[in-house]
This record gives structure tokens, C-alpha cells and sequence, in this order.
């Protein structure tokens, strides 16, 4: 699929490694103006300099996203600067630890919960009005399969992502009116160090590199795109919708 995001502005947050990179610099090479959102500064200068080689323009914003007063900052600076925003990829997140949900640490718990859920509604409140004024809105909110598995071990990450993927789906429906369309992604198992620290023993030469899962979900960033409310599983390039449980 081809589309062009000339003179469009992107936000994606975690784009210092991983998925969140790639995806950062599929939507530059598409012609979108990235703002790269991370706490690693060394991550978004590679970044940068990425972009720039393949003739793109970005942004870059070191921001810790346990900052809120910040992602409230950066809502205001994108309305300053370009009075509007195009494409929202709400990436960053944190995996917590792989444990007995009785074991897990009350810090642990709370920093996966500020990072993965109270930080993704904190920037959407701060962007939502930017992406209403734009011609086709896209947000893109990266979720997981542990949201729906609740897999042993792995509670603390899995209630973070059904919890936002419960807010990506209300937001849907509060926009469904309007040019803005709003869906998760499920990138799969991937290569990249979160899956490493969760699944130690597993080959990494087995799962898909993080570009080629970017190229799968930047689509969704498209003018075109017609669905909201929905899930994009990477895996099998794809949309599903939800279902009420049985």
C-alpha cells in the first residue's frame, strides 16, 4: 500500500528503538514531519540522522512519559508550532516483570501502569484537539495479544494493555462522526529487547524483525483508512473487531 503524508505532522512516542523507530522512519520516508518522542537522547539523535539521509524532517523531543506537566507541554508546542496534528502513534511502553501477580512489586505495578496507561491518556487528552483539526485525523494505540490471552505471569502488562485498548475503543466511538479514525495494533512477537527480557530462551532470528512489523502498521496512518474501533494484527495483516464475552 502506498499513500503519501506530505505535509502531515506525526507524533510517536518510544521511536528511540524497537518498533517505535521503524515506524518513526516509515512515516518520515512517507513524507510525514516526525516528531520522535523518548527519553533516550543517543536513540533520537540516530534517529534524526536516519531521517535526514533519506531526505526527511523530524522533531525531537526527549521527554520521560511518567512526566505528565510534560506530555502536556508537548500538546501545547505542537498547536504553537503547527496548529493541528495529523497521525498520533501512542508506542512507548514497558513490560514490568514476568511474575506471579502475588509477587509483583507495588513500584513495579505502578510504573507499567503509569507508563502504558495513565501516560497514553494523558497524551491523548493533550493531542485530541490537534487531531481534530486535522482533514484525517489517525491514531494509532499499540496494544498486545496479552490483552485478550491474560497469560500466567503476565498480568500487570496484560490489564495495562486491555485497559488501553478499552480507552482506544471509547475514543473510537466518541469520534466515529468526525474525520478522525482511531485503532490498536497488535505488532506480534517481535525482535526487540521487550520481548527479549519477557521471553528469555526464545530465538530472536525466529520472529520478525521491527521494520518489517513497521511497514505492516504505518498503513494505518493513511488518509484513506476507513476503519476505527478496531484491532490491526500484524501478524496476519489484518483488522478484527471485539466482541461481547459469551
Amino acid at each position: 500500500m502506498t499513500f503519501d503524508l506530505t505535509g502531515r505532522i506525526a507524533v510517536v512516542t518510544g521511536a528511540s528503538r524497537g518498533i517505535g523507530y521503524f515506524i518513526a522512519r516509515e512515516l518520515a520516508a512517507a513524507g510525514a514531519h516526525v516528531i520522535a518522542v523518548a527519553r533516550t537522547v543517543g536513540g533520537l539523535e540516530e534517529l534524526d540522522d536516519q531521517i535526514k539521509a533519506a531526505g526527511g524532517q523530524a522533531t525531537l523531543v526527549p521527554l520521560d512519559l511518567a512526566d505528565m506537566a510534560g506530555i502536556d507541554r508537548l500538546g501545547g508546542a505542537i498547536n504553537e508550532r503547527w496548529g493541528k496534528l495529523d497521525i498520533l502513534v501512542a508506542n512507548a511502553g514497558v513490560l514490568g516483570v514476568i511474575s506471579p501477580i502475588g509477587h509483583v512489586e507495588a513500584k513495579t505495578f505502578e510504573k507499567v501502569m503509569t507508563i502504558n496507561v495513565t501516560s497514553t491518556w494523558r497524551l491523548i487528552r493533550s493531542v485530541d484537539p490537534l487531531l481534530r483539526l486535522s482533514d484525517a485525523g489517525r491514531a494509532i494505540i499499540l496494544s498486545s495479544n496479552a490483552a485478550h490471552s491474560a497469560r500466567a505471569f503476565w498480568a500487570p502488562y496484560a490489564a495495562s494493555k486491555a485497559a488501553v485498548e478499552t480507552m482506544m475503543r471509547s475514543w473510537a466511538h466518541e469520534t466515529q462522526s468526525l474525520p478522525l479514525r482511531v485503532n490498536a495494533a497488535d505488532p506480534g512477537a517481535t525482535r526487540t529487547a521487550m520481548r527479549a527480557q519477557a521471553v528469555p530462551g526464545e530465538d530472536p532470528e525466529t520472529l520478525p524483525h521491527p521494520s518489517e512489523i513497521a511497514k505492516r502498521i504505518v498503513p494505518l496512518a493513511s488518509p484513506g483508512l476507513t476503519e476505527t474501533g478496531l484491532i490491526f494484527q500484524a501478524k496476519h495483516n489484518r483488522f478484527v473487531a471485539y466482541r461481547q464475552p459469551e
